[in-house]
């Protein structure tokens, strides 16, 4: 399995297209919203308790309290977002969610009765009603501007993106501090909002109607250009936005009154709601991204073991035709050595050289080959043929061991669809590893049987017997393992790279005990078709 490069946007919230449990708790949310915004309506209109007055001056410090912190960790992460997508609308967004927070403290710090009328930043009777409506303008008016930059990301600017936020902030700190003298200093060029600290003027009325027409702009414009899941939930806090604002409009209710509560209740949702899934979308961004980590380290781990398991492979396959180019280079040195050579034995040590160079890069070109999983061409071969050139290559061995080798395989067997050089090595390979296991055999005959049997019209098997100790049946289900062996220097790669071989034309290789003694390997192939065919 591999695992490409992740683009990092594809971990940003502002990209990340909504599930549908997200779209169905968001619209749960707003459910339990407009269920909420009902109740309350139903009561201001009907209930005379709507109408009490019950004055908490602590009430509005520790809601702009809460207000200020979370837009203002809202705005961090959304900042942070933005360094990472730097799309213009997120940088809006965050900006949005941290002029809220300013306005919210300026909206707590002159509202009437919790400081000194007129000490603090020269607030009048008026000032914290303008700021209240400056900060609720402020927000969907932003999001208009949001939604309309939405649209496929263009290419990343260039450029540092802090100096780009540092800049918006800037900006942002001016017209913040720009509205606070207009409803301060400024204040007699605006209309009065309120006749005394809890009763709001007819004035009122319009100011909170036009905000709530601003609101339900942003919101459809949001709804119908939404991409992501900073989209979707941008939509549910300006729900609570139109809901807070309509049932100021329609409630028209005084401070301090069971409306007023309930409307800040939602400002406190506008605050939170967009923090939360910010929070919680970042902490599955590092499950997800610890899960990357640790795929990568897995693929890379694999990878080495890959090239590792190819080097030892390589090591492994060519060591049997370099032997035999020393052992024929030895013998073409000693006939050199001889004042009387014969010339053809010396021809033929020397062909037998060059063959086994040749060999030695055809089977290096094949382990790379099967590791790289490369299809290479198969054709039709003769398997006696086969077998045959394989014991060619491993005569020496099977002498200088005192192997007697008997061979019973029909002249005519069937052809099978092979890659000639890997399914020889094969063979070569299971026969050296019967000469090696028969090495330390001294009171028996060293015997080693190469027969056949056909399967039918679909298989033929080519079985190798040996008179060797066997092998221990507590090894026998992990022989074919890889890095498994029973050899002191063995690399246990061998019998690994065999079954694959067989297994990828289509064959089975499988080994069971010999009575009385060694033990039998079986190759079994498809006869005269491919696995493909």
């Amino acid at each position: 399995m591999a695992f490409r490069e992740a683009d990092e946007t594809e971990f940003a919230l502002a990209t990340e297209a909504p599930t549908l449990n997200q779209r169905r708790l968001a619209l749960l949310v707003v459910a339990v919203l407009f269920a909420v915004f009902a109740v309350t309506v139903a009561v201001g209109l009907t209930s005379s308790f709507a109408l009490v007055q019950v004055r908490n001056d602590a009430f509005v410090l520790v809601l702009a309290a809460l207000l200020f912190v979370n837009d203002l960790i809202t705005a961090a992460l959304l900042f942070g977002q933005f360094s990472v997508v730097r799309s213009r609308a997120l940088l809006i967004s965050a900006n949005a969610y941290l002029f809220t927070g300013f306005m919210a403290v300026l909206f707590a710090l002159t509202f009437p009765g919790q400081f000194s009328l007129g000490d603090f930043l020269g607030a009048g009777l008026q000032t914290s009603a303008w700021i209240y409506n400056f900060w609720h303008y402020g927000f969907p008016i932003a999001m208009i501007f949001y939604a309309i930059l939405l649209g496929p990301l263009p290419k990343p600017p260039h450029g540092s993106t802090a100096i780009a936020i540092a800049a918006s902030v800037m900006i942002l700190i001016l017209l913040v501090a720009a509205l606070t003298w207009l409803a301060t200093g400024g204040v007699e060029l605006l209309p009065p909002l309120f006749i005394d600290q809890t009763h709001p003027t007819p004035f009122a009325r319009v100011i909170t109607s036009t905000n709530t027409l601003v609101c339900l702009i942003a919101l459809v414009l949001l709804y119908i250009r939404r991409r992501s899941v900073l989209d979707l939930w941008l939509t549910v806090v300006l729900c609570a936005w139109v809901s807070e604002l309509a049932m100021l409009d329609v409630l028209f209710y005084s401070r301090f009154t069971f409306g007023f509560y309930v409307g800040r209740g939602f400002s406190l949702v506008t605050s939170v709601v967009v923090l939360v899934v910010l929070l919680q979308e970042m902490t599955q961004l590092y499950a997800r991204l610890a899960h990357s980590n640790s795929a990568l380290q897995r693929e890379r781990n694999n990878k080495l073991m890959n090239l590792e398991a190819m080097a030892a492979a390589i090591a492994h396959e060519v060591n049997q035709p370099l032997s035999a180019l020393v052992t024929n280079g030895a013998i073409g040195l000693r006939l050199l050595a001889m004042p009387d050579a014969d010339r053809n034995e010396l021809r033929d040590a020397f062909t037998r050289i060059i063959d086994d160079g040749h060999r030695a890069g055809d089977l290096i070109a094949s382990t790379r080959a099967m590791f790289r999983q490369d299809r290479r061409e198969k054709s039709p071969v003769n398997i006696r043929d086969l077998v045959v050139d394989a014991l060619a290559h491993v005569r020496r061995e099977l002498e200088s061991q005192r192997v007697s080798l008997q061979v019973e395989l029909p002249p005519e067997l069937p052809r099978v669809v092979a890659d000639r050089l890997q399914v020889q090595q094969v063979f070569v390979n299971l026969i050296m590893n019967a000469v090696e296991a028969m090495a330390a055999t001294e009171n028996r005959e060293r015997s080693l049987l190469v027969s056949s049997e056909v399967h039918g019209a679909r298989d033929i098997v080519i079985i190798v017997k040996d008179s060797g100790p066997g092998i221990d049946p507590k090894h026998i289900d992990r022989i074919f393992d890889a890095f498994f062996t029973t050899k002191a220097r063995g690399m246990g790669l061998g019998l690994a790279i065999c079954r694959s071989i067989i297994e990828s034309h289509g064959g089975r290789l499988w080994t069971a005990a010999r009575n009385p003694h060694g033990s039998a390997f079986y190759v079994q192939l498809p006869i005269g078709a491919s696995i493909g065919e």
